[in-house]
């Protein structure tokens, strides 16, 4: 085989592949790429057995078809090398060796003979297949993906949960796409009713395709393909094309743990409480992470303390509030997070009592969006 091509468009193609091939890989062929061509057209695989990645780019001046694997770290280590120069590679098909010639000079290695490598798995006809906004997608996504637990005890709760077309409490179909995460402590869900998916269907996706998946959309506003089988998915934005397996198991109720009733609401400026919970934070008992938080009528008092090194700080705030006095405690890191996963200027904090879930919403949803995140509060001591 031979073919020509820029090494920046090689490049970039092979840095998102790249993502899906794990550090320690089960089988040693694993740790290759694998090119196949066929007439100008090459495909590049990488793959960690749960997970599949496919890009397709065009070539110039190709001779002959085949596939080998190429190894992942070596090659990317040589193009960054020879950045933005043309290469031309030559494949002897016999005996694997690779010659890749640029402006001043060659590298030359042995790749493995690509029929070795474990090709990822047919589309099966009876597929569901659909189309979604990759906007949507990608806002799903970062929503919620902040809010998966790492921990592997409960898999179920370790990935985002996609909830498509799902049916109302009064049993009548309400079109659209739910996304879910939540590490018990936390949860976030975001609804878009823009979008009218033609099947209801639901599964969890992993976080490691997840990432992927929002790092390849990125500003893109095509729309991505996916192809649903019982236990995968394949997402085609583009030139690429992403599978994963799904997460066995069912997906708690999540509708069933957010307060339907809490009356308080503290209305906030969004930035103006993150800075302030860093600051505070600083002070926070790092075995607990408490942050104290006195909400009366126009003010909200946060504050911090550790006993263990006689350390303590307090920030008041000015904000909009309905309710009753009230002193609740959250963890400080998780309130960092959900404030900084939240775009909105002002957000809204509904509450009832201090044992009960805080509600956090945008005071301004975008128009067909619903975000929600619920944060669980903490035992406040006196002191």
């Amino acid at each position: 085989m031979k073919f020509n091509i820029s090494s920046k468009v090689l490049s970039q193609q092979l840095s998102a592949v790249s993502k899906v091939i794990s550090s320690k890989n089960a089988l040693s062929i694993l740790d290759n790429f694998l090119f196949s061509l066929e007439g100008n057209i090459l495909t590049i695989i990488g793959s960690d057995q749960e997970n599949t990645m496919i890009a397709t780019l065009e070539v110039m001046e190709p001779e002959g078809e085949g596939k080998i694997a190429i190894p992942a770290k070596r090659l990317l280590d040589m193009l960054k090398e020879v950045a933005g120069q043309p290469l031309t590679f030559y494949i002897n098909d016999e005996n694997k060796d690779i010659d890749i010639r640029f402006m001043n000079g060659h590298f030359n290695f042995m790749g493995i003979d690509g029929n070795e490598y474990p090709m990822p798995e047919e589309s099966s006809a009876e597929a569901h297949r659909m189309t979604l906004p990759a906007g949507v997608v990608r806002k799903g996504l970062e929503n919620t993906l902040f809010a998966v637990s790492p921990e592997t005890i409960r898999p179920v709760m370790t990935g985002v949960y996609w909830d498509i077309c799902p049916v109302g409490d009064d049993g009548q179909p309400q079109p659209g796409i739910t996304f879910v995460a939540s590490d018990t402590h936390k949860l976030v869900r975001y609804i878009n009713t823009e979008v009218n998916p033609e099947h209801t269907t639901s599964f969890i996706m992993p976080p490691k395709p997840a990432n992927i998946l929002r790092g390849l959309i990125g500003k893109e506003e095509a729309d991505i393909t996916i192809e649903l089988s019982d236990k995968s998915a394949t997402f085609g934005l583009g030139d690429f094309k992403l599978s994963c397996r799904f997460i066995n198991g069912k997906y708690p109720n999540y509708n069933r743990v957010i307060p339907q009733d809490n009356p308080f609401e503290l209305t906030v400026d969004r930035v103006s409480l993150l800075t302030a919970m860093r600051r505070v934070g600083l002070f926070a008992s790092s075995a607990s992470s408490l942050v104290r938080l006195n909400i009366r009528q126009g003010e909200v008092l946060l504050a911090t303390q550790d006993l263990d090194y006689s350390i303590s700080a307090e920030e008041r705030l000015d904000c909009e509030y309905s309710g009753n006095a009230m002193t609740i405690g959250f963890n400080v890191t998780y309130m960092i997070e959900v404030l900084n996963n939240m775009a909105a200027d002002t957000v809204v904090i509904k509450l009832s009592d201090p044992a009960r879930p805080g509600v956090f919403l945008p005071q301004v949803n975008l128009e067909g969006e619903d975000l929600l995140v619920l944060l669980m509060p903490m035992q406040v001591m006196d002191y």
